[in-house]
């Protein structure tokens, strides 16, 4: 039976387009976050525009609402994160040792989630297992993944869903991290010159503005489609398995 009673997921603070997909009994939850959406804030004034309009508390990785006197405040703890320009499934935790328990899942890479994305050109093959290494670089007072470098590997099973047939070749790909590095998939499709569409910072930026401008739809494209695990908890084994559906403007390009 769960401790969790329904009205604390019917009540949450969520932000702008975000949608609770699932909830188990023991309080593992999963929401659709939008494209534009922080995971978390990271400045102060950031709560508008995050996954819940609240306080976030970085030392315990949750988000904290309803203080009052004599009253504890509730908490939702974070247990994965999207960068902001990237949509799809992400997971939180209403109690804190599960929290801890499927964080280490997710350390252990016991956890499966797959990808969809759009991308400009089409791969060779249909189905390919990529494996680079990864570095992490400051550049211009920012960091970012390059590949061939460093130790770090990265490794990606991508299948093609949906070939593209028009101009600009746009297609349509399903991809699923084996490893969890820090732009992972961006990199690795603009390594094979497969940029994904709307990627700003390693896209092609002209094919970006002349698709926004056809399209009428400036974003990512990319979604994180699907997660699934087996976890423990309280003894017992518990499986969770949910699916974000893939915004309508993935599907309106051919």
């Amino acid at each position: 039976m769960s401790t969790v009673p329904e009205s604390f997921w019917t009540s949450l603070p969520l932000g702008r387009g975000v949608q609770l997909l699932t909830h188990d009994a023991n309080g593992l939850a999963a929401f659709d976050k939008p494209a534009g959406v922080l995971s978390h804030p990271n400045a102060g004034g950031d709560e508008p525009r995050s996954l819940l309009t609240v306080r976030y508390q970085p030392t315990g990785e949750c988000y904290e609402w309803g203080a009052a006197p004599g009253r504890a405040p509730q908490r939702l703890w974070l247990l994965n994160r999207l960068d902001s320009a990237t949509s799809g499934v992400i997971l939180v935790a209403a109690d804190e040792a599960l929290a801890h328990e499927v964080r280490a899942h997710f350390r252990r890479k016991q956890v499966r989630k797959i990808y969809q994305t759009l991308v400009f050109g089409t791969p060779r093959q249909a189905n390919e297992v990529w494996r680079d290494t990864i570095a992490a670089v400051k550049q211009s007072a920012q960091v970012r993944a390059v590949t061939g470098v460093g130790r770090v590997p990265a490794e990606c099973r991508m299948s093609v869903v949906r070939a593209g047939s028009g101009e600009p070749r746009v297609s349509l790909l399903r991809l699923e991290p084996m490893t969890g590095r820090s732009h992972q998939l961006r990199v690795q499709c603009a390594k094979r010159h497969l940029p994904i569409v709307g990627d700003q910072t390693y896209g092609d930026f002209p094919a970006n503005r002349a698709f926004a401008k056809l399209h009428r739809t400036k974003r990512l494209f990319l979604h994180s489609l699907a997660t699934s695990f087996t976890y423990e908890f309280q003894g017992r084994r518990h499986t969770f398995a949910v699916e974000a559906p893939l915004p309508a403007e993935f599907g309106t390009v051919r």
